[in-house]
């Protein structure tokens, strides 16, 4: 009797301590993303994103780069200002992982995080340069099955409600640069799951 209370007490204890499980909410004037993480396999990577969605770093960048049938990309700080020519250029890790110079956080970046979550419709990725451990604030979601990105990038995520708002953005005219030729500005929270996924 004695170990079996101890048993439940415990258990009683973990599950009312336990921290609830976080999502992303991407706000945009069309409506809401929300995102799924994947601290399984990516647990850099969802720290980055978490740490800078937490300093309102994304907040006011915008998807910068949409390609019907590939994916919509954003993150970068340098689409806050009017310059579209910079675009895609910017970013910083959240922290320092190991890469960069630890005193100058412009220089931080990522590890990659390369696992077996494809890169499925839905898919939340972190675009990086040809250098692989080069990750730094900058993202992008799937709207389509894109297999040959498999391994290439690190999947942490996935949309798990406000795919129809993924849709319409990608879906909007662009200039040459694959650039919306309206401005799609972002805001971004974590919050508990239980706050939006009932």
């Amino acid at each position: 009797m004695k170990i079996f209370l101890i048993v439940l007490l415990t258990g009683l204890m973990f599950s009312c301590c336990s921290k609830p499980e976080e999502v992303g909410v991407i706000s945009t004037k069309y409506g809401d993303i929300v995102v799924e993480f994947y601290d399984d396999v990516a647990p850099m990577h969802v720290e980055n994103f978490k740490i800078l969605a937490r300093e309102g770093y994304f907040d006011g960048t915008t998807f910068h780069r949409v390609i019907p049938n590939f994916v919509i990309q954003g993150g970068d700080p340098n689409s806050k200002d009017e310059d579209r020519q910079n675009d895609g250029q910017g970013g910083r890790a959240g922290k320092y992982f190991g890469l960069g110079d630890p005193d100058n956080p412009d220089t931080w970046t990522v590890p990659a995080e390369f696992n077996d979550r494809p890169h499925d419709r839905g898919a939340l990725s972190m675009a990086r340069t040809n250098q692989i451990n080069s990750a730094t604030s900058q993202f992008f979601i799937c709207v389509n099955d894109v297999p040959q990105l498999d391994h290439k990038y690190s999947v942490f995520g996935h949309v798990i409600q406000g795919m129809e708002v993924v849709d319409r953005i990608v879906n909007l005219p662009r200039d040459r640069n694959d650039n919306p030729r309206e401005k799609v500005e972002m805001t971004v929270r974590i919050v508990p799951k239980n706050q939006v996924i009932k």
